[in-house]
C-alpha cells in the first residue's frame, strides 16, 4: 500500500449507536441517516486517494460498511478496547505492514479535504506527530511516523482535554508536532444544520455554474 497510509475510522450506521447527541434532537433513525450522509460526503471527497484503509466498528459490521469501499481501498475491524487502544492497534498494524507515514481520521468531520491529508503526510517528513485540532477540544486527525503508545494511554476521550493533553504528552516526550487547520465535527443539531446549509450553498453554486455554461 506504499509508505503513506490513510486510515478512516467508521462505524456501522446503526440507529442508537451513532450520533447519539444528535439523536436527542432529531431521533435515532434520522441521526443514523445523518451519519451515513456525513460518511459518504467525506469518502466522496477522498475517493481519489488510493492509500486508504477503512477501519470499522463493531467488528461484525463488515457487510454494513462494504458499500462505502471504493476501488483499491481495503477494510479492517477496529478490534477491542477504548478509542486509544484501537488507535494504537491501527497504527501498529500499519507500521508492521510497511507504512512510514500513517494518518488516521474519524468520520465526524465532512470538511476534511485531500489537501489536508497530503499536508499531514508532508508534515510527517519533518515532524514526529501531526494533529488536526477540532473546535470541541479534540482532534480530527492524528499522524505518526513511528508508534507512540503514550499518546493514547488513559486519555479522557470525548472531552475538551484531548487535544491539549496530547500536545502536552508530545512535548514531554520531546516529539515535534505539526498542526493543521482547526475544523469542527458534526455532533449536535446546530452543527448538523450548519452542515446542511453549507451543502445547500455548495449545490446552488454548482447549479449556477452549469446554468451559465450549458
Amino acid at each position: 500500500m506504499g509508505q503513506d497510509r490513510l486510515i478512516v475510522f467508521v462505524k456501522a450506521p446503526r440507529p442508537g449507536a451513532v450520533k447519539t447527541r444528535l439523536a436527542r434532537a432529531i431521533g435515532a433513525l434520522e441521526a443514523a441517516a445523518a451519519y451515513r450522509r456525513l460518511v459518504e460526503t467525506l469518502l466522496d471527497e477522498l475517493r481519489g486517494l488510493r492509500k486508504l484503509e477503512m477501519c470499522f466498528s463493531p467488528d461484525d459490521a463488515a457487510s454494513e460498511v462494504r458499500h462505502w469501499l471504493k476501488k483499491g481501498w481495503s477494510s479492517h475491524p477496529q478490534g477491542d478496547g477504548d478509542l486509544g487502544e484501537r488507535l494504537h492497534s491501527a497504527f501498529q498494524r500499519a507500521f508492521q505492514t510497511g507504512a512510514k507515514r500513517v494518518v488516521i481520521i474519524g468520520s465526524d468531520c465532512p470538511a476534511i479535504s485531500v489537501e489536508d491529508i497530503c499536508e499531514a503526510w508532508d508534515g510527517l517528513r519533518s515532524h514526529d506527530v501531526v494533529l488536526g485540532p477540532a473546535t470541541d477540544g479534540g482532534y480530527w486527525l492524528i499522524g505518526l511516523r513511528q508508534l507512540q503508545p503514550d499518546l493514547f494511554r488513559a486519555v479522557r476521550w470525548s472531552t475538551g482535554s484531548v487535544f491539549p493533553e496530547t500536545i502536552r504528552r508530545a512535548q514531554h516526550a520531546g516529539l515535534s508536532v505539526h498542526l493543521l487547520r482547526e475544523l469542527a465535527d458534526v455532533d449536535t443539531d446546530r452543527e448538523w444544520s450548519a452542515f446542511l446549509a453549507a451543502q445547500n450553498r455548495d449545490g446552488n453554486r454548482t447549479r449556477a455554474r452549469y446554468d451559465r455554461h450549458p
